[in-house]
């Protein structure tokens, strides 16, 4: 918030109380001024880097390192790896790093000293439940869903989807060393991608309107990766089927 300016009145007010409340007003600009705060359930979502300049531009040095983020209390995040070596998934303050092994396996770590290209994180601290309707069963008709409640919101923001899955697919990228980048398909050359049926996971989802080519697709509102409640899979989700009466949807 900023404060208006002050407009003189007819009533005297003591210099020191004056004082005063000028500076509470600059302390609160202060404290809405930084960038890790929680203001209520959920800080900003900060987002760093840009998918299109990793996808267009070849830009694939990492922006962020996640080990300078100060706190990482209820941290959610994801975005892939440097080099697009990899995918990355913070989930309540543990960050979880992906790497292709083989055409049919992958290595899941716990990691914090790892770079991205582009990310978005937030500390969440409360989510609110809420129903499925019984009409979504595929990731289109859930981007439906939450577009028609949704899409007046001024600004991004994480989901999590909780419970047992149908079907998914999940993609790790895994770009050959040295490789130069200028479209969407040479960034995915060499990724690898897994299906998962009948599986206990979570996905954290990031839904907006206005970051199209920032950090969703050029064609969808949704970016969301995936890791099974064993912590042996995880990448960033393509296709996903479930029952909406074993799913849980929480928004903070």
């Amino acid at each position: 918030m900023t404060p208006g300016k002050l407009k003189p009145t007819k009533n005297f007010v003591p210099k020191n109380i004056f004082l005063a409340l000028l500076s509470g007003l600059l302390l609160y600009n202060c404290d809405q001024k930084k960038p890790e705060s929680t203001a209520g359930h959920q800080s900003p979502i900060r987002i760093v880097g840009m998918m299109r300049n990793v996808m267009m531009k070849g830009e694939l040095a990492g922006t962020l390192n996640l080990d300078t983020i100060s706190n990482k209390e209820h941290l959610y995040g994801m975005g892939p790896v440097e080099f697009l070596s990899g995918e990355i998934l913070i989930w309540d303050g543990t960050s979880y790093v992906s790497a292709v092994t083989s055409d049919t396996s992958m290595r899941v770590t716990n990691n914090f000293n790892v770079k991205a290209p582009f990310f978005a994180y937030a500390q969440i601290t409360n989510w609110k439940e809420y129903v499925l309707p019984d009409s979504v069963h595929s990731m289109k008709q859930l981007e439906s869903f939450l577009y028609q409640s949704f899409k007046d919101a001024e600004q991004p923001f994480f989901f999590k989807l909780t419970g047992s899955i149908d079907h998914a697919s999940i993609h790790v990228v895994n770009l050959p060393a040295g490789r130069k980048v200028r479209s969407r398909e040479d960034a995915h050359e060499g990724k690898r991608s897994y299906t998962l049926v009948d599986k206990p996971a979570e996905v954290l989802g990031f839904f907006s309107t206005g970051h199209q080519t920032i950090f969703t697709h050029h064609d969808s509102f949704l970016h969301m990766h995936l890791i099974t409640t064993d912590k042996k899979w995880m990448g960033h989700l393509d296709e996903l089927i479930i029952n909406p009466q074993k799913i849980s949807l929480l928004i903070p």
